[in-house]
């Protein structure tokens, strides 16, 4: 590799979280690879500099395509570490009713690409939570009761409030959807691939099926992973 290029991608590399889940592919893979690094680190300092964010933190990098919008952002709170993946969208819907930050990612949080979060009320990534690719989190819905008029006329629910614990790991496509009240998903929780999740389950579950149920859960008891929920 021609030693110029080394030492411009070396000056350049991303702020990535230091996490296991998040692997920068090499510039060598691929020389073109080191235009997306650099339009993805200007990308970076720009939002950083010129976004009202409620709150940003160090160390966060974006994809150059993430998708948030500026008179959007000071209800958006980002701490350390953060990574947001190709084609995320942190989407806001703003009412009234919602002021101060709806979508509060906690530190080391890893956004997997095409992960998206719509929040009309309150989305909280608790810290080290990640995503895979493709996941949804929505803290309302779109009404749909009115059969006089067409759905996207109709607007959304009122909705509820999301909230996702330390250390959670939601698995590629998965959709977290709250349509009223509050969906508490615990910490250390696995919502496996293709999941819908539409109520609260409690700390260290392996969560997977439409609707999703409790499939595996750490007994601290026996001090093991059992099958099924643990009996209270």
């Amino acid at each position: 590799m021609n030693p110029s290029i080394s030492t411009i991608s070396q000056d350049l590399t991303l702020e990535t979280p230091e996490s296991p889940n998040v692997l920068a592919p090499e510039t060598m893979d691929d020389p073109l690879y080191l235009f997306e690094r650099v339009v993805s680190k200007l990308y970076t300092l720009w939002a950083r500099t010129t976004y009202p964010f409620a709150s940003i933190g160090h160390d966060v990098a974006f994809h150059y395509s993430v998708d948030v919008r500026r008179s959007k952002a000071n209800r958006i709170a980002i701490g350390n570490g953060v990574y947001l993946g190709k084609d995320v969208w942190l989407n806001v819907t703003l009412t009234d009713d919602n002021d101060g930050h709806v979508i509060a990612l906690g530190d080391r949080c890893v956004l997997g690409r095409r992960t998206m979060l719509s929040a009309k009320n309150q989305i909280l990534l608790e810290n080290d939570v990640t995503t895979g690719p493709g996941v949804l989190i929505m803290d309302h819905n779109h009404a749909y009761e009115d059969i006089t008029r067409p759905v996207e006329q109709q607007g959304v629910t009122e909705g509820g409030t999301v909230r996702i614990g330390e250390g959670s790991f939601l698995g590629f496509g998965c959709a977290i959807v709250c349509s009223k009240g509050d969906l508490t998903l615990g910490k250390h929780c696995v919502v496996a691939a293709n999941s819908v999740v539409t109520r609260s389950f409690p700390d260290y579950c392996v969560i997977s099926g439409n609707p999703a149920r409790v499939i595996s859960q750490f007994d601290h008891d026996k001090k093991m992973w059992v099958l099924g929920g643990i009996a209270r």
